[in-house]
């Protein structure tokens, strides 16, 4: 728009300058006019703003992940505005067209984090170009953080090696039934037992309920680690395998450890476990950044 505007207001230059048309001269004064003007809205847009950092679910270095600001204007209205981080590795930005005064708006955005680790956040830059994107204003928010980003997705090539702890006992049998396993057979459903596991198309066939009987998965134990005096892209390598095994672990049902050269995390089961080993493995290689951040 701000483009065809100076083709615009040139062409109407020219043609007062050769024809001397007292309207064009005053249609010219209109047009600088509110090129002018559009540099003052520009600047209103971003005056009265106060932003803070929402943050993100998981941030995963070389992919993309939603980050999110809260934005609010204490009175009038703003247009157009561009979010992103100012002096970051972090890549993306996210926009609003409309912010209407007094209710908090949540911006959200695709960013890419580079490397593994912890980045610091020093501040959030806000600009705009309305009304005719001739001009950009931009103001930048001081605002201190931490985002902590985790080790790359990807495939792991090693094997976790063996299981250190193996089903005991009938605790974790895998030939007990009514687990969640393989089905292995059909029966009559008795009396108070959980109507859930009922397979209604054989019942429907045969005229009685039958309730599904499934074997007990085999749960184990693993503990991972990352031996010491890695660095560089040997170090991120094996963070990123051992981030993927406990992924797959974890989602089969068993549990999971990790042992790190000056950090020992307990086996675990769950999403819980999976979140806390992956903030250890991010941590790894940046101990004297976490001392400073505590």
């Amino acid at each position: 728009m701000g483009r065809t505007y100076l083709v615009v207001t040139f062409g109407v230059g020219l043609g007062a300058l050769n024809t001397g048309n007292n309207l064009l001269y005053l249609v010219l004064g209109l047009l600088l006019s509110v090129i002018i003007l559009s540099g003052v809205l520009s600047e209103r847009c971003i005056k009265d703003l106060t932003v803070r950092r929402v943050g993100t679910d998981g941030a995963f270095a070389g992919e993309p992940f939603a980050f999110r600001w809260g934005l609010t204007r204490r009175q009038g209205h703003a247009f157009a505005l561009t979010l992103s981080e100012v002096d970051s590795p972090l890549t993306g930005e996210g926009g609003v067209g409309y912010l209407p005064a007094g209710a908090e708006h949540v911006v959200r955005a695709d960013l890419t984090a580079p490397r593994r680790g912890p980045l610091k956040l020093t501040g959030v830059r806000i600009t705009t170009t309305w009304p005719l994107g001739l001009f950009a204003k931009t103001r930048v928010f001081a605002l201190e953080g931490t985002l902590l980003v985790y080790p790359r997705r990807g495939f792991a090539c090693a094997d976790p090696g063996e299981a250190a702890v193996g089903h005991v006992g009938e605790a974790n049998n895998p030939h007990r039934l009514d687990g969640t396993g393989d089905v292995a057979g059909l029966r009559e459903l008795g009396e108070h037992e959980d109507a859930r596991r009922v397979h209604w198309l054989k019942s429907a066939s045969v005229g009685k309920l039958l309730k599904v009987e499934r074997e007990r998965e085999e749960r184990r134990t693993y503990i991972l680690g990352v031996q010491a005096g890695l660095t560089g892209d040997a170090l991120e390598r094996r963070c990123e395998e051992v981030a993927e095994q406990a992924h797959r672990l974890l989602e089969a049902g068993h549990e999971v450890g990790l042992e790190l050269p000056q950090q020992r995390l307990r086996p675990g089961a769950g999403s819980g476990q999976e979140r806390a080993i992956l903030r250890a493995l991010a941590w790894l290689g940046f101990e004297e950044q976490r001392e400073e951040a505590a």
